[in-house]
């Protein structure tokens, strides 16, 4: 019998932001959508929504992808059509929660002809008409089964921020991302980098998975090789004994030094702690975003 691990005290997520967590999610629950702080049962939801602030996933609640180490559905039998009335319900929630930083995120969909490229477009486009010029939109896509003239796509959309995230290590793909490709995730975000659009580019990954400090060091650098702006960093946690085991719980201080690390490589925000998820603190975002 495997041993499981022994959560540390440093893992336990402050419940912060029940009562803001319950009128937000009533708001979400009026308008039909999803946010993935629910879906992927995220440590920092309570505390995000306190911030009200949130992670609108688009395109349905199941993927289409069988990485171990995700929550989200993937039962096919429950894929939607794109939804043409999404778009402007995120908008119009984005401006009665009076938002400045709209953070939208996807399932994969590879059953999709465009990877759900289109939805991403009619959303940023629907924000900035119905929000303004002055609220922020960051997206953060799937890999869109490597087509990366969706990513052209998306961009000329004009998103502020573009994050894709490498989830893992390399070696660690075959495990954790059977229907992954660590250089398809890796071209995404160089091809996001060389768009005549300007961007920030972003990504994020998890740790405690089995790689060492190393081969995280090495996964930072080859993302700088891309020029990616900002990363986040965290610890992966176990959503059920059927998905991938945790191998170590990573402590603070190896964050901080991940961090410290990040910094000197260049990358403009670095998030590195181990409740971190790849939103957390997304508004942060805002500093660097020019407005022309």
């Amino acid at each position: 019998m495997r041993n499981v691990l022994r959560k540390p005290e440093w893992l336990k997520s402050q419940k912060l932001g029940a009562r803001k967590a319950r009128e937000i999610i009533k708001n979400l629950r009026v308008h039909n959508l999803h946010t993935v702080c629910e879906n992927a049962k995220c440590p920092n939801q309570g505390e995000c929504f306190e911030r009200g602030t949130a992670t609108f996933m688009i395109l349905g609640e199941t993927c289409t992808r069988n990485c171990n180490f995700c929550a989200v559905d993937k039962t096919e039998g429950k894929l939607v059509q794109p939804d043409k009335t999404e778009p402007a319900r995120i908008a119009e929630l984005a401006k009665e929660l009076k938002l400045n930083h709209v953070v939208i995120t996807t399932v994969t969909r590879d059953d999709l002809p465009d990877g759900g490229a289109s939805q991403f477009i009619e959303v940023i486009n629907q924000i900035k008409k119905i929000c303004g010029k002055d609220v922020s939109v960051e997206i953060l896509t799937s890999d869109f089964n490597g087509d990366l003239e969706q990513v052209d796509n998306v961009l000329s959309a004009a998103p502020d921020v573009f994050n894709h995230n490498i989830e893992t290590i390399p070696r660690l793909y075959p495990e954790v991302r059977r229907m992954a490709d660590f250089q398809r995730s890796l071209n995404v975000l160089d091809r996001a980098n060389k768009s005549s659009v300007p961007v920030l580019t972003k990504s994020g990954f998890m740790v405690g998975l089995g790689e060492s400090k190393e081969e995280v060091l090495s996964l930072m650098q080859k993302l700088r090789e891309v020029e990616v702006d900002i990363v986040t960093i965290g610890q992966y946690m176990q959503p059920s004994k059927e998905h991938y085991p945790v191998k170590e719980y990573v402590h603070p201080d190896v964050f901080k030094y991940y961090q410290e690390e990040g910094e000197k490589m260049g990358f403009q925000i670095v998030e590195s702690a181990p409740l971190v998820r790849s939103s957390y603190h997304a508004e942060k975002a805002r500093k660097l975003i020019t407005k022309s």
